[in-house]
């Protein structure tokens, strides 16, 4: 499987897990870039969606992880960007059938949702999969905003 760089972002609330998640990425020999928060202090998650939609827009990184307390906020704040396909996920089917079938590059997570051990396995899983195309591409090509 080619290397690829995944992006981590988080508010305060998904700060410790974000954290967690960055290290086992790293310890799997992937390429990480961290785009905070930094500390536990309180920020808004909309701020930090954005940034890592940019550095997907722009190729910095391939994929993102998004974490808040629920993972529900960050991913509708992401989701705003027509090229970001964030699912919000809590077991390793929903992360595996969400990159095969949904082709999203942006897992989300909840750190007051999910234990740290399941997170780092829908993670692999989320990493490791790939999209199936086949009846799939479709339908994610309704998702994408159209070209000019």
């Amino acid at each position: 499987m080619k290397t690829i760089t995944t992006a981590f972002a988080s508010d305060h609330a998904g700060f410790r897990l974000k954290n967690e998640l960055k290290e086992a990425m790293e310890a799997w020999g992937h390429h990480v870039l961290d785009l905070g928060t930094h500390s536990p202090e309180s920020v808004d998650y909309y701020d930090f969606a954005d940034e890592l939609a940019a550095c997907l827009a722009v190729g910095t990184a391939q994929r993102g992880v998004l974490i808040c307390g629920t993972g529900l906020g960050i991913s509708i704040a992401a989701n705003r960007h027509g090229h970001v396909r964030a699912a919000v996920c809590h077991d390793v089917t929903s992360a595996r059938l969400t990159r095969l079938h949904n082709d999203a590059n942006v897992l989300a997570m909840g750190e007051r949702l999910i234990g740290v051990e399941t997170a780092k396995d829908c993670l692999k899983v989320f990493i490791e999969t790939s999209f199936e195309g086949g009846r799939h591409q479709r339908r994610v090509d309704k998702l994408s905003p159209p070209t000019a």
